[in-house]
């Protein structure tokens, strides 16, 4: 029975999300505030948290970028009021995986629980060795040598989604989608920027890769055994 934590400081939203939760087959639990968002979710045992951006002590922002800092993948899925571009790019750039903006249907949200779980299910390797280099999903960094390389969030994401197809030609779209979520406003230069990027990270010869390829007219492919 997969568990969810439920980060909401109001009753009513609560009292809905546990019972419709539970209905559907998933175990719940609470916490009502920002700290105790951080204490529960690092201490793990969760397949998916929902976070309320709005929250006392802590808001959902901190607290989903604190998680990530402390290495907790688990898919967060965040509950917002706030429907600026911006904002929501904020929370994707903190590290959420999807956001659902208040007042949101119950069906709505349930569709995206499931693709989070599909998703963790099927989920890239943590650890991976691409060359001379070595990936590393729950650190963030790529290791070539003696040498460390930082990744930034959205080359993670990009990444993650490749070790999880490889060898599969993933359109614009799906990276998009991967790194920056549904519905944000991201030209292909843009993506084609991202990746090139990565390419001097985890490439012999970025200017002649040998592993992350490009397929014109369709996208790129993550050729790794």
């Amino acid at each position: 029975m997969p568990r969810i934590l439920i980060v909401e400081d109001e009753p009513e939203i609560i009292l809905s999300l546990e019972e419709d939760l539970r209905r559907q087959g998933y175990e719940t639990e609470v916490a009502r505030d920002g700290e105790e968002a951080l204490t529960r979710g690092k201490g793990g045992g969760f397949d998916l948290i929902l976070l309320d951006v709005m929250l006392p002590r802590i808001d959902g922002f901190d607290v989903c970028a604190g998680l990530r800092r402390a290495g907790v993948t688990t898919p967060i899925i965040l509950l917002t009021a706030r429907t600026r571009e911006a904002e929501k790019e904020l929370g994707l750039d903190a590290g959420a995986d999807d956001y659902v903006t208040k007042p949101f249907s119950l069906r709505e949200l349930r569709a995206r629980i499931r693709v989070q779980l599909r998703r963790q299910a099927g989920a890239a390797p943590r650890r991976i060795i691409v060359g001379d280099s070595v990936i590393d999903f729950d650190r963030a960094e790529v290791t070539r040598g003696n040498s460390q390389v930082e990744l930034t969030a959205r080359e993670l994401r990009l990444l993650e989604a490749f070790a999880a197809s490889p060898r599969r030609v993933l359109t614009r779209e799906q990276l998009i989608e991967a790194a920056w979520g549904r519905g944000i406003a991201i030209t292909d230069r843009v993506v084609d920027t991202h990746v090139f990027n990565l390419r001097r990270k985890i490439e012999p010869d970025p200017a002649v890769p040998r592993y992350l390829l490009g397929v014109r007219g369709l996208g790129y492919r993550f050729d790794i055994s």
